[in-house]
């Protein structure tokens, strides 16, 4: 359990209170502060509430972290945020706040090391090496597809409640899109597996499981099996039809990382909260699937709504 929910659930706190009481400093775990609101904590952990105590210095930064520890650190990536700069070196991506917070907080130079990325219009839990041997070790279980991946997605239509891709990826991203390998064609192994959370009428809730990690393989997979993420204006076809909402990013969350901590090999995993955008959509969905099971003739009942995640 997350360090804030763990935290709101005992002190009976919203999660943003949670969040921010953990943030400044003023909640002990077994008897040490800690300030990290997605600490992974087993249940029943001995906790105790400061709600006096003077606020730690705080670093001002446009960073969530998740975990937070010598070696490594979890943050969540907004959508639109680029993980790194790309070839026209923009100056705000995940990787410069990531820099600038552990610059400010430590008054050194830090070390940041890239272990992975997600694309622009993705948000989600992302992982940086603070020394090379982190590195090292964190890229060597990407290598070996030893890293737990979870992905929350919307995608249009409804596909079967559950199921695998496992279509090889071709092309290079520049002068070829990216796509399913063709018969003949030469191509990386991806596997991807999804279950089907909720139908939202015209479009789907997954969870999703990469199984190999290549670049776009969750939107290419769902759009070369009809059912692209909504959202996705890259491969989802021109020919398809109007998709059943208007998005302005793809819907797209790398809710769940986890992995061996490069250390000690203890598991570690870190959460991302589902972002407001993603679960605007989910309740407009919802909303028009209820209003469509409502209108004269139509057959069914209405459904229960429940928090995405």
């Amino acid at each position: 359990m997350r360090l804030d929910l763990a935290v709101a659930v005992r002190f009976q706190l919203s999660r943003r209170a949670a969040r921010e009481a953990v943030r400044a400093g003023r909640v002990d775990v077994g008897g040490q502060t800690r300030d990290e609101p997605g600490l992974e904590v087993p249940e029943g952990v001995d906790l105790s509430h400061h709600p006096d105590r003077p606020a730690r210095r705080r670093v001002r930064t446009r960073l969530s972290l998740l975990h937070e520890d010598a070696d490594l650190l979890v943050v969540e990536k907004p959508a639109g945020l680029l993980a790194v700069p790309t070839a026209e070196r923009e100056k705000d991506t995940l990787l410069s706040r990531v820099s600038l917070y552990l610059q400010h907080r430590y008054r050194r130079r830090p070390y940041v090391g890239v272990v992975h990325r997600l694309d622009r219009d993705t948000s989600g839990a992302m992982v940086f090496a603070r020394t090379r041997q982190a590195l090292h070790a964190l890229q060597e279980q990407f290598r070996r597809h030893d890293i737990e991946r979870e992905y929350l997605a919307i995608v249009e239509g409804e596909p079967a409640p559950a199921g695998s891709f496992d279509a090889a990826l071709a092309g290079d991203g520049t002068e070829r899109r990216r796509g399913v390998a063709r018969p003949g064609e030469r191509g990386k192994r991806a596997v991807t597996r999804y279950r089907v959370l909720e139908k939202l009428g015209g479009a789907s809730l997954v969870a999703v499981e990469l199984e190999t990690g290549r670049t776009h393989q969750i939107r290419i997979h769902f759009a070369a099996s009809g059912h692209p993420v909504l959202g996705d204006r890259i491969y989802r076809s021109p020919a398809a039809p109007p998709p059943p909402i208007e998005v302005g990013r793809q819907m797209l969350h790398a809710r769940r990382l986890g992995f061996l901590h490069p250390r000690d090999g203890r598991p570690l995993r870190a959460e991302a909260p589902v972002p407001e955008d993603f679960e605007k959509a989910v309740a407009q969905l919802r909303a028009r699937a209820r209003a469509k099971k409502s209108a004269p003739g139509s057959p069914g009942r209405g459904s229960t709504s429940r928090k995405v995640g």
